[in-house]
């Protein structure tokens, strides 16, 4: 019949626990039996030496004259129910009837002598005895002290022996089972754990051999399925149109389709599987996809054809967990293509259209000269409601010009050495009559002795003198305008401030945009601003904008003061 392991462990308390008794039970046996014979010396031989000594005290008080014997009849009779040695009888016989001669005759001096000799002898006997007796007690002391230093020495070594050995009765299968658990963590389904034992262990060890089996028939049925899947996952991902590579958390390429190795010119074996940061090492397109963090549309070449991507990083989740992340290239190749001939579209008709608005701009000059004929106040309000039809018109035709300069990225940067204060009195010459219209005071406030720069003076002045009309349409009337320049750092600062209704700070971000203009407002055409903040980047500056609503607005830009020549873009 097997043992379960907790009767095993019962059995092995129960053992240890009879292995304490016993050491007890014979320790308690001997010493209970020098304590008997202890007691059995006072008692036997001790008490006899007391009477005989007391009998002698009272034979040395006697007299003659003065003799009671009660006393020394007491105590003999003390000693005749206390007779424990062989001999004492006799002796205490012959000291009976020496003792009643005595009493009858009342002779002391020749009668005490044989009570004494009687006395003595009893004496002697029990000193004899407490001798033999004592020895006795001491080599059974030192018998009884040897066999339970025996027997505490056998228990020690049996219970050592069990507690040394009995651990590993539960300490084995467990190590065992740790090591068969582990294997199983890391995917090794073969391992097995072999314990021929019948206990509690056994079981769990032949469950766990069931537990590895099923693991491994399900890990090789599944791996066919398993294959299948990823096959086609990576069908699916080669039928993706755009460029797609994926990155888990910890920077291991998993997958890279035709389109983004073409682009890469890199062979699967030669990325997938491997660390971003190896890859960046060989690769500069890698390198700029992985560590650009730019949405702007930028170009590759592909087979000779200049193409033109979109970059988008899809951040993968599992739970609340990032899992990694999947770059996807849009290729706007024939969006690109298209704009650029919208573009240039836009550009032909502005710069045809501005011909003819010229030639009937002249010929509306012409129309208000005298010489040529008087007009009456009904045809000069026409002539002039057409003049101011054909300066928008102009205006709006040179804003497209500048837009598609910017668009086609062909803007023409003039750079030269220019003084701050002249490209202040340049824009404000231009604003003054529209100023003077609505009573505004402009102030300047030009830091003194303001280094040159290195700009483009006319696209400089262009952007002055847009932030100056834009000040004065929406500054109340006699309000006042302020125009200052300061060195800051390394850069001259450019700033106009009003104090007109402000931008609500919704539309803060978007101002600069292409074609964006501010709900409620019906002028302009949405180009002026994106046209300043192209001109200010392509001469290495910065433009901004500090609005409070209902308080004004403040527009601002810095150029470098000193700054290489750009060429062309």
């Amino acid at each position: 019949m097997a043992i379960k392991l907790k009767t095993k462990v019962a059995l092995g308390g129960i053992f240890l626990f009879a292995l304490l008794i016993t050491v007890a039970a014979i320790s308690f046996f001997y010493f209970n039996k020098v304590s008997n014979d202890a007691k059995a010396i006072v008692q036997d031989n001790y008490e006899s030496l007391n009477y005989a000594r007391d009998m002698l005290k009272e034979l040395d008080g006697y007299t003659d004259a003065v003799a009671d014997f009660n006393a020394f009849e007491k105590n003999l009779s003390l000693q005749e129910d206390n007779i424990t040695e062989p001999g004492e009888k006799e002796m205490t016989q012959s000291l009976r009837n020496h003792f009643n001669l005595l009493k009858e005759k009342k002779v002391l001096d020749s009668l005490s002598s044989p009570v004494r000799k009687d006395l003595s002898g009893i004496m002697q006997v029990n000193l004899q005895a407490i001798d033999k007796k004592n020895q006795a007690a001491q080599d059974a002391a030192q018998k009884a002290k040897t066999i339970i230093t025996i027997c505490v020495t056998i228990c020690f070594l049996l219970g050592f022996t069990f507690l040394f050995n009995f651990p590993s009765l539960v300490a084995s299968p467990v190590a065992k089972l740790t090591e068969g658990i582990k294997a199983i963590a890391n995917k090794n389904y073969k391992e097995r754990i072999h314990l021929n034992r019948k206990d509690e262990f056994g079981d769990l060890a032949n469950a766990f051999n069931t537990m590895a089996e099923r693991l491994d028939e399900y890990e090789h049925s599944n791996l066919s399925k398993i294959l299948f899947e990823k096959q086609r996952a990576e069908a699916v991902i080669n039928s993706l149109k755009d460029a797609s590579i994926g990155i888990d958390n910890k920077g291991v390429v998993l997958f890279v389709n035709q389109q983004a190795l073409q682009l890469l010119s890199l062979k699967e074996q030669e990325i997938i599987g491997l660390s971003q940061d190896e890859v960046k090492k060989r690769n500069d397109l890698f390198r700029f996809l992985i560590s650009e963090q730019t949405s702007t549309p930028f170009k590759i070449v592909v087979e000779g054809k200049e193409n033109f991507f979109t970059k988008e990083i899809i951040e993968l989740t599992q739970g609340n967990q990032k899992a990694g992340s999947v770059i996807v290239l849009k290729n706007i190749t024939p969006f690109k293509e298209l704009d650029v001939a919208k573009t240039n579209f836009i550009a032909t008709v502005s710069h045809e259209l501005k011909t003819p608005l010229a030639s009937s701009d002249f010929s509306l000059k012409l129309l208000e000269d005298e010489r040529v004929g008087t007009l009456t106040a009904e045809q000069k309000e026409l002539v002039q409601n057409l003049k101011e039809d054909n300066k928008r018109l102009l205006r709006i035709l040179s804003e497209l010009l500048d837009m598609s300069q910017v668009e086609s990225g062909k803007i023409q940067l003039n750079i030269a050495t220019v003084q701050p204060w002249g490209l202040v009195g340049k824009a404000l010459a231009s604003v003054q009559n529209a100023a003077r219209q609505k009573n505004i005071t402009i102030q300047k406030q030009i830091q003194e002795d303001l280094p040159s720069i290195k700009a483009d003076a006319d696209k400089t002045t262009w952007v002055l003198n847009n932030f100056l009309t834009n000040a004065i349409r929406y500054s109340p009337e006699n309000s006042e305008i302020i125009i200052s320049v300061q060195k800051q750092d390394n850069n001259i600062i450019f700033a106009v401030q009003d104090f007109g209704k402000g931008i609500d700070p919704q539309y803060k971000d978007k101002i600069f945009d292409r074609y964006f203009k501010v709900p409620g407002n019906k002028e302009g055409t949405g180009l002026g601003l994106a046209i300043c903040k192209e001109f200010i980047e392509a001469q290495g500056g910065a433009i901004s904008l500090d609005s409070a609503y209902g308080k004004g607005s403040k527009f601002s830009f810095y150029i470098p003061v000193f700054q290489k020549n750009k060429s062309p873009r």
